[in-house]
């Protein structure tokens, strides 16, 4: 059921392209999420996004 779903989906899709916006719309969401990606590996986070592990206190 599900793969008749998908191959419907496909098909609509295949006659029905997203326009041109929509598609600069996403490629740019995923460009700005990358970038940050990359600013957080390459810099790092800033000490006050760090979080502090507390110990779990097991009652005995």
């Amino acid at each position: 059921m599900n793969q008749m779903r998908w191959m419907l989906r496909a098909k609509r899709w295949a006659q029905h392209p997203p326009s041109a916006k929509r598609v600069k719309l996403v490629f740019a969401i995923i460009a700005a999420c990358l970038a940050l990606y990359a600013v957080e590996k390459t810099i790092g986070l800033p000490d006050w996004m760090h979080m502090e592990r507390t110990p779990k206190i097991r009652p005995q």
